[in-house]
Order: structure tokens, then sequence, then C-alpha cells
């Protein structure tokens, strides 16, 4: 992804960067969540053995990094970051670069009507949009998809880390990771083999009558960041418009489907499923993608979660229904990998 990114770049002479977002640009975001999560494990733990007594802190938080952060778990951290920073930025190029290079006679290429069609054909002759604005309305309903879908922006930073920091098992952070990064380059990739604009972008109309939701707002920021892009390609920031695949579906049913996997807890397992619903039905609801987009996302995610799982050392029982690791390192037996 990196060296693709940068042969982009320098074939049609535009530059690479580092696009803002949660907490500031990637590298610096993603240290800083480190750093509060180092915190937050060592703090509250240390606290709580040495029961109010200031004289046992400093043993025991130097136990608790002695127990929790091995050479294994600092290898995990720093290898599955700089590895999701890459793709994620990458990424993020590459989209930005793909009016450029996916253009006839000098204006982008886009399959909207097409998709649009499709979407029809599959509801009968409707449109999937309106059939959602009109049973679940325009008002409370929207707010509340809008601040499900937005959790997807610091969902993705927090939940790398996450399973960097805190996975019971090193090799289901390197999972989660690898299949993260897996999405995000197939993801690129279906943005090259299907562009499209989305419907909220190539038929406003349909929305008009929803209200001014932060969904809205970011809505009018990356048209207007395109449309700035298209114009002067090396004004700040990026172009983060395109359809095809959804990679919010994509990534929020790749960690609900590793938390299958490897969360003990119920309730975490439900609540991870019932928020990648939810997004999916946002997705729709707001016109970022037809449905193609949805069907592709899922795809998508269950091969990156396979192969995730493959590369790094899990075996799939019962048909694909559970699984269990083959390793609690980043050493991948070779019998288990040749055996799959």
């Amino acid at each position: 992804m990196g060296v693709l990114a940068f042969v982009c770049s320098r074939s049609l002479g535009y530059p690479l960067r580092d696009p803002d977002g949660f907490l500031g640009p990637a590298w610096i975001r993603l240290p800083l969540l480190v750093i509060g999560a180092f915190i937050a494990d060592v703090l509250p733990r240390t606290l709580f053995r040495a029961r109010g007594n200031p004289g046992r802190f400093r043993a025991e938080a130097t136990l608790l990094v002695k127990e929790h952060w091995t050479r294994e778990r600092i290898q995990l951290v720093v290898v599955g970051l700089i590895s999701f920073y890459v793709t994620y930025v990458s990424y993020r190029n590459l989209k930005n670069f793909l009016p450029f290079v996916m253009s006839v006679d000098g204006k982008p290429k886009k399959y909207d009507f097409a998709l649009h069609r499709f979407d029809e054909w599959l509801m009968f002759g409707h449109d999937p949009s309106t059939i959602l604005h009109t049973v679940l309305g325009t008002g409370v309903s929207a707010y509340v998809l809008s601040w499900i879908y937005l959790l997807f922006l610091p969902m993705v930073p927090i939940s790398v880390v996450v399973w960097a920091v805190w996975s019971r098992n090193v090799s289901f952070g390197y999972w989660f990771i690898t299949a993260q990064c897996i999405c995000w380059a197939l993801g690129t990739l279906s943005y090259y083999a299907i562009p499209t604009l989305g419907p909220n972008f190539f038929f406003p109309w349909l929305y008009q009558d929803l209200p001014g939701t932060g969904v809205a707002q970011l809505q009018d920021a990356l048209f207007n960041g395109r449309q700035s892009i298209l114009f002067n390609p090396f004004a700040d920031g990026v172009q983060s418009v395109a359809g095809f695949a959804s990679l919010h579906v994509a990534i929020t049913v790749t960690l609900a489907l590793v938390g299958q996997y490897t969360l003990r807890t119920k309730a975490f397992r439900v609540g991870l499923w019932v928020y990648s619903f939810l997004t999916i039905l946002a997705t729709t609801y707001f016109g970022w993608h037809y449905i193609a987009d949805d069907i592709a996302g899922l795809a998508i995610a269950l091969i990156a979660v396979y192969l995730g799982g493959i590369a790094t050392g899990q075996k799939f029982d019962r048909g694909g229904r559970s699984s269990h690791p083959t390793t609690s390192t980043d050493e991948v037996p070779i019998d288990e990998m040749t055996s799959v």
C-alpha cells in the first residue's frame, strides 16, 4: 500500500499527505492513544493492588508492567501500529488520487446510475433510503443514527489500540490489526474497480428532508473538500468521497467477527454486532452507500477476517463458527499454516 501510494504520488505529481482526524494526524493520534491505554492499564490496577498505600505504588506498577508489557506485547504494539499507520495513510492518499486516476476525458468515471438502478431493482422500484425515511422517520431517528455513524471516526484507531494493548492472546491482536489492514487494502481496490460517489452526493434531492445532523455537516465538508481538490490538487486536505465498497460495513463487521471469535464476555460480543447492524442501517439511511456497497463491504470483512486469521495462526473449528489460537506470539507454526 505504501509503495503504491508513493508511485501514484510521483506519477501524478501530487503530494502525499497525512490527513487530520480524531485527535489530529495519525502519527500523533496513535501514540497518544497508546500512552493513554498504558496509563489506563497500569494506574487503576496499581491503585487497587497498593490498597491505598503510597509506599507500594512503585513496586506494584513495576510488577504490572513486567506481567503485561512483555517483549511480545511491546512488539505487537509497535509493529501493529506502524503497519496500521502506513496502510491507513496510504489508503487515504490513494482515495484522494481516485478522481484523477479513474477519469475519462478529464472527468472522473462513476457508476452511480448503475448501482442506483440495482438498489431500485432489489426494492421493487423503490429507493431504499426513502423506505427507511418513511419507516424510521426523519426526526429523532436521524440524530440517533448520526451519532452511531460518527462513532466510526474514533472507533477505528481506538479499536486498533485496544486489541494491541489488551488482547488476552498476543496473536489475537495481530489477527485484528492484520484483518483491518486487509480491509483498507481491499476497500481501496474496490474504489478503483467500481468508482462511485454514493447516493447522497449523486442524488442529493433524496435526502433534503433530513435534519442538520452531524452526518449532514460531515457530508457537506466532504463534498466541499472534493470540489476543492478537483479544482486544485495541491490544496490542503484530501478528497474522501468514494462509495463502492462500504468500508464502514467492512470495518465494523470485522470488529464484530474478531470479537465473536476472541472475546469471552457475551455482552461485548452482542454489543459489537448491534453496533455493526446500526452502522449498516445508517449508511443507507443517510445515503452514504448503495446496497451493493454494503454487500461488497460484508464480503471484504469475511475475506479479511479469514485471511488475517490464517496468517496469524488461528485455527477455525466447526465450519468456521469458532476458532482457537495455535500460538501466543507472532510466530505461527508452519504445519498449522500448511494444513489449512
